[in-house]
């Protein structure tokens, strides 16, 4: 089956949300950091995540920057981490996350292989430019897609109804393609054909839909869209 768009969400499948502690943690004096920094990057993509979440059903939305600081400033308590100076590193270091590194090739191909791609995220559209340049990925997109056009973080239908307004397509011609179990569970249920990049090794959510295929990386994604 051949696709005519293959849509990307953006953190965690495109772009290395750990690189920012990583990055930081390599820093001259950050020896503390440096010891615990998966434990942190860990902590606080889970509370950016759960944050999304209870805003979503509490009805209290605000944008993704919002819930990255307030997911930031858990992890750094929650670590016995004071003072600014760092919270400010991190933060500056989450714009410009690394891509991971079989990402410019795998869009590549898919551009020469007649498909249209784009990223649809809970990031602002300020963050994703700026992930998206940094990566120098941009020439490989023809859109970006944020929530905030629709004021509601995913798993909502809403935010995936994006994706088939902006194409003019029917749900059935997409692959979408992310990280997140949940996520690719809920695009699944939409009606996406739907690519879970497994890069851990965790096991498939136990939700009404389930991924079509599962991917240790990227690399695939191109023969899957159009074989």
């Amino acid at each position: 089956m051949t696709f005519t768009v293959c849509v990307f969400d953006a953190y965690g499948t495109l772009f290395d949300v750990a690189a920012a502690a990583r990055a930081a943690a390599a820093e001259p004096g950050q020896e503390q950091l440096a010891e615990i920094w998966p434990g942190l990057a860990e902590d606080w993509r889970r509370k950016q995540l759960e944050y999304s979440w209870l805003r979503a059903v509490m009805r209290q939305h605000c944008d993704f920057w919002q819930v990255t600081q307030d997911g930031l400033d858990w992890a750094l308590e929650a670590a016995g981490i004071k003072g600014p100076e760092l919270r400010e590193r991190l933060l500056a270091l989450y714009w410009e996350l690394e891509a991971y590194r079989e990402v410019p090739a795998m869009l590549a191909d898919l551009k020469d292989r007649g498909v249209a791609t784009a990223i649809l995220s809970n990031g602002t559209v300020d963050m994703l430019k700026a992930a998206v340049q940094s990566a120098g990925i941009d020439g490989f997109l023809d859109d970006t897609l944020s929530v905030e056009s629709v004021g509601i973080f995913k798993p909502d239908a809403r935010v995936y109804r994006l994706v088939t307004e902006r194409f003019s397509c029917a749900a059935s011609q997409v692959l979408f393609v992310s990280s997140n179990g949940w996520d690719a569970a809920a695009a699944a249920g939409f009606g996406f054909r739907v690519a879970w990049v497994n890069r851990t090794g965790a096991p498939v959510d136990r939700l009404p839909a389930r991924p079509h295929h599962v991917l240790d990386d990227l690399s695939a994604v191109p023969e899957i869209a159009a074989p």
